[in-house]
């Protein structure tokens, strides 16, 4: 494997057994820290690598599992689990986000392993937890964004709920599972103790609901409380302006946080007597006024080009955001001069664009973000490492492409 210096992982060996998003996201940081992560997939892959027939789900693939080592063993079978096994007495970190209970069902759970290697840190990741009356329930993002709130809260008041576009439980919960690994090897270092530990989806993402708990706690009681959907308008209805706003050629997201940035406003729109006017003095009576407050932006906004708006309000230190398609955030030239985007040739993909760590360490250059690695590429190399000879490769485990 590539040296890579400087960075604040290099010698952690991390076992990952973990699948679609979730899990994969937390040991790409990990990766992307300079650890060595090891991606332990089934026969025939594990399944966001399968989407790979569907036109272009290769790509989240792809963009999770660079700078991994890929391996496939059958855990049904008595040699691969043999071979896992003889990874996990060399590893640092065992990652899995199987429904609760697989692992333990397959004479791999906590116990067994933490018994053979008492310094590993066993990672686990589930919808809902492992100890609580959802412990069964289907853990998918989609799931999990209708049990927390997430769904009921997105969307229109006079809609139907509707689903959060990005998979954000999912990587709400890599985020967390990151940082209790993370949390976990800096109190091994401390103690040498290495714990399990685990981070349920719905749990990763209930703080985010705050500025719609916090106007559903303020509404208890009271009669005709508004939906929990704002749409575009802030989340407790407790901000105006704040919406997406209509332009000649798309939209604009506009926020006015206090007096200052509303008088900023108004004087863009060359309207110098609305923070006089009592109507909308205050924030109190702008959010009271909160249709005539949208009205009055969105005539201006709408005579106006998405760029011409843009540029005039961030004169007059307005926020606001043109709304961008995902061609635009693919190239965005912001985060490709920061590396946090860049653009990889894929041996199997082509020329692709994939992101990097949001994680930077000071006088670390960013790690080289390698390509995924096709199904099985490492499984003769890594079982022959960590087994020393002892154990045949696994049936269907090598892969040479």
């Amino acid at each position: 494997m590539p040296d890579i210096q400087g960075q604040p992982l290099v010698g952690v060996t991390v076992v990952d057994l973990s699948q679609i998003y979730n899990g994969p996201y937390a040991t790409f940081l990990m990766a992307a820290a300079g650890a060595r992560v090891i991606k332990i997939e089934p026969p025939g892959g594990e399944p966001l690598r399968r989407r790979g027939v569907v036109g272009g789900a290769a790509l989240p693939f792809a963009m999770l599992n660079g700078c991994k080592e890929c391996v496939v063993l059958d855990l049904k079978s008595e040699a691969g689990k043999d071979a896992l096994l003889a990874m996990v007495r060399q590893a640092d970190v065992l990652v899995e986000n199987y429904a609760p209970g697989t692992m333990d069902r397959l004479g791999l759970g906590s116990a067994t392993l933490q018994a053979l290697n008492p310094r590993l840190i066993y990672a686990s990741s589930s919808g809902f937890g492992s100890d609580g009356p959802y412990a069964k329930y289907p853990a998918m993002d989609l799931t999990v964004q209708a049990m927390s709130g997430v769904m009921d809260t997105t969307g229109f008041p006079d809609r139907p709920p509707v689903k959060a576009g990005p998979a954000l439980c999912d990587f709400f919960a890599g985020v967390h599972l990151y940082g209790a690994v993370m949390t976990a090897l800096f109190e091994r270092e401390r103690t040498g103790v290495a714990r399990r530990l685990e981070v349920a989806m719905q749990d990763a993402v209930y703080a985010s609901l705050s500025s719609s708990l916090g106007m559903h706690w303020g509404n208890q009681g009271k009669q005709n409380a508004p939906p929990p959907r704002t749409g575009n308008r802030h989340g407790g209805m407790a901000e105006s302006p704040y919406n997406v706003y209509p332009t000649s050629d798309g939209y604009i997201a506009i926020i006015c946080v206090g007096d200052v940035h509303w008088a900023n406003l108004a004087h863009a729109m060359g309207r110098p007597d609305l923070p006089t006017d009592p109507r909308f003095a205050g924030l109190k009576q702008r959010v009271a006024a909160m249709d005539e407050v949208d009205a009055i932006v969105s005539g201006w906004t709408s005579i106006h080009t998405k760029a011409d708006a843009f540029r005039i309000l961030m004169d007059n230190k307005v926020p606001c955001a043109p709304v961008r398609n995902l061609d635009e955030v693919m190239n965005d030239p912001n985060m490709h001069a920061r590396g946090a985007l860049q653009w990889q040739d894929h041996p199997d993909l082509g020329r692709i664009v994939v992101q990097h760590s949001p994680m930077r360490y000071a006088d670390s250059p960013l790690v080289e973000l390698r390509p995924s690695r096709a199904l099985g590429r490492d499984t003769d190399a890594v079982v022959e490492e960590f087994a020393g000879g002892d154990l045949p490769v696994p049936a269907h485990a090598s892969r040479k492409s």
